[in-house]
């Protein structure tokens, strides 16, 4: 069902904005609560007589969220985050933590007014967000989550361990192919040695035949 804001609602939009709900989020939550009423067309043309009364005064807040939202042209935000395995984080990024960047970074927002898919971020990554400044005024601005210094050294400290197991076993590996050839190597003195026994045993055997071979002369 249609409702019309009565005031910011984080998740829903701005004050004086038309937005659709389930109709059970409406009746049980939202209208008793005062923050939204239904949208018949009676309130709909209260809505826009007042809308019409302050016309002047919506202009310069459109105005106004322009203007914040210029700043996000250009504007790079890296979130860091501490990581685990992979690319997932330990705990995860949300709203909250892109409008205190932004912030900081001379961009005024409230984490209400910015909209990420899921609600929260759990692995490293290019992300896009909605960033609401007025009813009127929406910008998706994309940015990236980081590791943090603490999770960058672990990872170097980790690839560094494997590259020197890695390292060890190839010496190791290396060494036992060197022992086993050994073993069939020309120089090595038992292959010399028997090979000399073969050659000795080779030439009495020649000597022997050519004793016993029969005489051709009378």
């Amino acid at each position: 069902m249609n409702v019309i804001l009565r005031q910011d609602v984080e998740g829903l939009g701005f004050e004086f904005e038309v937005v659709s709900v389930k109709p059970g989020y409406a009746r049980n939550f939202l209208i008793p609560r005062g923050l939204v009423s239904v949208a018949t067309p009676k309130n709909v043309k209260e809505l826009n007589e007042v809308l019409e009364a302050r016309k002047a005064e919506e202009a310069s807040l459109i105005a106004a969220a322009q203007a914040k939202a210029a700043k996000l042209d250009g504007l790079v935000i890296k979130l860091e985050a501490k990581v685990g395995t992979g690319d997932k984080l330990f705990g995860s990024v949300n709203n909250g933590d892109l409008a205190e960047a932004l912030v900081k970074a001379g961009v005024e927002i409230e984490k209400k007014n910015i909209r990420i898919p899921g609600n929260t971020i759990k692995r490293l990554g290019k992300y896009e967000a909605k960033v609401r400044f007025h009813r009127e005024v929406e910008v998706d601005f994309g940015f990236d989550i980081v590791p943090d210094a603490a999770s960058i050294k672990a990872a170097e400290e980790a690839a560094k361990t494997r590259a020197e197991l890695a390292k060890m076993d190839a010496e190791k590996a290396k060494k036992a192919n060197t022992e086993e050839g050994s073993f069939f190597n020309l120089d090595n003195p038992i292959y010399a040695n028997d090979k000399k026994a073969k050659k000795e045993e080779e030439i009495i055997v020649e000597e022997v035949a050519t004793e016993e071979a029969p005489s051709t002369e009378e």
